[in-house]
């Protein structure tokens, strides 16, 4: 878990789809290690426009989304709603 200093946002319950779930355990990596990195304001592999986007998001109570890449280069978002609630873990052909 993050230190509590390093927490930006809450993530509210956490839904993980059946692709994410797939690509996590195709990888041997875990939920948690991508959930860890975008409430802690890592976004990953978003564009400079969305990560000024999602530091807006935080201060102000809007969608947060952040993107990733597995070990196996599988491209996985994590999108927490505006209310804080939820948090999806998904692949971008799921949404």
């Amino acid at each position: 878990m993050l230190k509590e200093s390093k927490v930006l946002f809450s993530l509210g319950s956490v839904y993980l789809t059946v692709g994410a779930r797939e690509a996590l355990e195709n990888s041997n990596q875990t939920a948690a290690e991508f959930l860890a990195r975008h409430q802690s304001g890592d976004w990953g592999d978003v564009c400079k426009d969305d990560k000024i986007e999602n530091e807006l998001s935080v201060k102000q109570g809007y969608r947060i989304l952040s993107s990733y890449k597995t070990s196996k280069d599988v491209n996985i978002w994590v999108i927490t709603e505006a209310d804080r609630n939820p948090s999806t873990i998904l692949l971008p052909s799921e949404y």
